[in-house]
């Protein structure tokens, strides 16, 4: 069947035979031969050839004619040779004539079948082909056209403003004709960007990485993008439109009428879900304090395994966003369980007599009605020096959580004390503001009365031997002489160890506690929300009547579950900060900024920009000192990696 000289197709390719054994020798364009199974050629022509390269030429004939002629007069099943199809096409039966017509056959574009019987393929389907393949060569053109005008940046754009998040003003090209812009050729892009996708098209077509950081960096460059996107919620995988499970109404239930007791909700002044308020008497005869942590309470609606517990745990925390939060539960379900929004408001109730010495005696855990008083951290600290009930209670309230602090530091703890900031970003007045927070003491009493409650709620939970979340952290390794100052606390810092999630109480080294847990931030984190669920069941209140506690290993799934989303939702805020950080000193190079250096490392040191609540590493000069005040210069900044670079004037 084959001899030499004989012209075969190959792996779709041209070759020639040029030798005969128990294998057959054949060349292959560009001179390549190699030694092969007669099955694994096909016959083209019987030869002979000159060169499998002479074969490949082009050549020109009447194929659409060919296959109308073979239309109308095969009949329906019938079919031809390759040889029959190349004198139709092309007027002869060649080696390049017989080539042409395999690659017609390969084509499948007029011609289906094999070498040795070839069909016409019906004219509705060559249709159908002929349009597909058109509209694939148009695509090709036009993707073609904008890869060009990629890179020599003469983007067809629309005006800005047509899209709020991106355009800026004098970055476009208007469409030739009111025809479509180019945004369309970036959607590879964006989903790069946003982590939806693994790969894009049009980066690989410019030899550039396939990464989120590249997309980023080519959106921003060509204008699609400004810096008000912010790409890393979705990135992580995360929402950015708040629960959608409603969450029902608190259910009429036996509540504890408080109302007849003074409660404050104390936070910062751009705080929208208040979620715990405070309250004190006495002292008793016996020198005995009452601390009441009041909580909101939506687990008294939320039940296990409900639609809304099940996105709050899938969610794991109301995501805080310097644009705005993304909350765990409906934002509706604030009007009716955030602590002062209405006259009177629901709440669990915890209930702590402490000791003279500081120490819990017991614990009391109830449902309530309260009457809330809204503050600020500043109006507390501003209304403790004035007179009247309200500055009586918080000082009273002050004094304890500074015996509470004192205890705790006897006991071991760690108190860190680094600057923090609150970012805002308003989008439509395309303005981000960093604001330094101010020490209060306000803000130091709630948080020894959140701490009081949590170790209150964990020592009950464990007398109840109720599977309960708790929070532990083991021994840390501190220095025998932490340093001072902010560098000091920086030190304690990193000997900090992860804090753990458990079924079993423990030691919470870092806050000096031997059992503790979170139950005073329900509607922002799921964990302190199953807290909230577990302490119900036990009590047997409202809904949860009769409902068993969930079992340990369920207690554990719903732990496991909602703390991994949560750690999500902390790698996207602390992403998202970066972020915005980055965006608000962009128009800021040649800046200066004084920092304080946290510690060195050979030629480098790590600093700490208070007015940002940024920690940043610089070159140091020789004899820089730590805790020295430095003057920093901003260099430049990076927007896709959410850096800013400075360096020591």
């Amino acid at each position: 069947m084959f001899r030499e000289k004989s012209l075969v197709a190959y792996k779709a390719k041209p070759a020639l035979v040029t030798a005969i054994g128990d294998k057959i020798d054949i060349s292959l364009p560009g001179g390549e031969k190699l030694r092969v199974r007669e099955k694994d050629i096909e016959m083209i022509h019987p030869g002979p050839a000159s060169s499998p390269e002479e074969a490949a030429n082009p050549l020109s004939g009447d194929v659409r004619g060919a296959w109308e002629l073979l239309s109308d007069t095969l009949s329906p099943g019938s079919s031809v040779p390759l040889r029959e199809l190349a004198e139709l096409a092309y007027g002869e039966f060649s080696p390049q004539s017989a080539w042409a017509a395999f690659t017609l056959l390969k084509e499948g574009l007029y011609f289906s079948g094999a070498v040795d019987g070839i069909s016409p393929r019906d004219a509705a389907a060559v249709e159908t082909e002929e349009r597909k393949r058109d509209g694939k060569q148009r695509d090709a053109e036009e993707r073609g056209a904008f890869l060009q005008r990629l890179r020599t940046n003469t983007l067809i754009l629309p005006k800005a403003g047509d899209s709020p998040d991106s355009i800026p003003a004098g970055r476009y090209t208007e469409p030739p004709g009111g025809g479509p812009s180019d945004l369309h050729f970036f959607q590879d892009v964006e989903a790069l960007a946003y982590g939806k996708s693994e790969k894009s098209r049009t980066l690989k077509e410019l030899g550039r990485p396939e990464n989120p950081e590249e997309a980023h960096r080519l959106l921003l460059s060509t204008g699609v993008w400004t810096p008000w996107v912010n790409p890393y919620p979705p990135r992580f995988g995360l929402s950015t439109l708040s629960a959608r499970e409603p969450v029902p109404p608190p259910p009429e239930e036996a509540r504890v009428d408080l109302t007849g007791l003074r409660a404050y909700a104390i936070d910062n002044a751009y705080s929208a879900d208040p979620d715990d308020a405070v309250s004190i008497e006495g002292p008793d005869s016996e020198g005995r304090l009452t601390l009441y942590v009041h909580v909101a309470d939506p687990a008294s609606s939320v039940l296990p395994n409900s639609p809304a517990d099940l996105e709050a745990r899938g969610r794991g925390a109301t995501l805080y966003l310097p644009e705005g939060p993304v909350r765990m539960l409906a934002d509706k379900a604030l009007s009716d369980l955030a602590l002062g929004l209405s006259e009177t408001s629901p709440a669990l109730t915890f209930r702590l007599t402490i000791e003279p010495s500081g120490v819990i005696a017991e614990t009391g855990i109830f449902p309530s009605t309260i009457k809330v008083t809204r503050l600020t951290y500043q109006e507390a600290d501003r209304l403790v020096k004035a007179s009247g009930a309200i500055s009586e209670d918080l000082a009273a309230l002050f004094s304890l959580s500074e015996g509470n602090t004192l205890r705790r530091l006897k006991a071991g703890a760690v108190m860190i004390d680094l600057p923090e900031v609150h970012m805002a970003v308003d989008r439509e007045a395309r303005r981000i503001t960093v604001e330094p927070g101010p020490p209060s003491a306000a803000a130091d009493m709630v948080r020894e009365c959140m701490l009081l409650a949590g170790e209150g709620a964990a020592r009950w939970a464990s007398r109840q031997i109720l599977p309960f979340p708790y929070v532990c952290q083991e021994t840390g390794d501190l220095p025998n002489e932490p340093l001072p100052g902010l560098a000091g606390s920086y030190q304690l810092r990193r000997c900090m160890r992860p804090r753990t999630l458990s079924v079993k109480p423990g030691l919470h080294w870092g806050l000096g506690l031997d059992q503790y847990t979170q139950v005073t931030s329900p509607l922002r984190r799921y964990t302190d929300l199953l807290a909230h669920q577990q302490i119900r069941s036990a009590l047997k209140t409202g809904l949860y009547a009769d409902r068993d506690p969930l079992t340990e290993e369920e207690v554990l799934l719903a732990l496991s579950a909602g703390e991994a989303a949560s750690l999500t939702t902390v790698h996207a805020e602390r992403a998202s900060r970066n972020h915005w950080l980055a965006a608000y000193l962009a128009d800021k190079r040649d800046s200066p900024w004084e920092a304080v250096v946290l510690e060195k490392k050979g030629h480098r040191g790590v600093m700490m920009i208070p007015a940002l609540g940024l920690e940043t590493q610089v070159p140091l000069k020789t004899g820089t000192e730590l805790n020295e005040l430095v003057c920093l210069r901003l260099v430049s900044v990076k927007i896709p990696q959410g850096e800013a670079v400075f360096v020591i004037e």
